[in-house]
């Protein structure tokens, strides 16, 4: 019953910045990690930030530097702050939810619907 609802995509110029949030609904318990994937037409989805429940964060080599992720756990919402924005970056991002407990129980991960980022050059 776990639901990933994204917001604050849309349409920017390069150089320009976007936040995505996708808050977690339902009767959670804990999730151990959040992310947010990404995957542009015609290629394969990939990771580009996530962060645990302990706060560790990684990114891909693509985003380092120009892409923040943070969580707020009272809201079970997960942010991605996206700053210098690429064309390249262009693409429908997912947020997903790892190793979510619930009052049900455990579920290995939840996928949001995607929304769409589009970067124009």
């Amino acid at each position: 019953q776990v639901q990933l609802v994204e917001s604050g995509g849309g349409l920017v110029q390069a150089g320009g910045s976007l936040r995505l949030s996708c808050a977690a609904s339902g009767s959670i318990f804990s999730i151990n990690a959040m992310g947010w994937y990404r995957q542009a037409p015609g290629k394969q989805r990939e990771l580009a930030a996530s962060i645990t429940s302990g706060g560790s964060t990684n990114y891909a080599d693509s985003v380092k530097g120009r892409f923040t992720i943070s969580r707020d756990n009272a809201k079970n919402t997960v942010y991605l702050q996206m700053n210098s924005l690429k064309p390249e970056d262009t693409a429908v991002y997912y947020c997903k939810a790892d190793g979510v407990h619930t009052n049900r129980g455990f579920a290995p991960y939840y996928w949001g619907q995607g929304i769409q980022v589009t970067v124009s050059s």
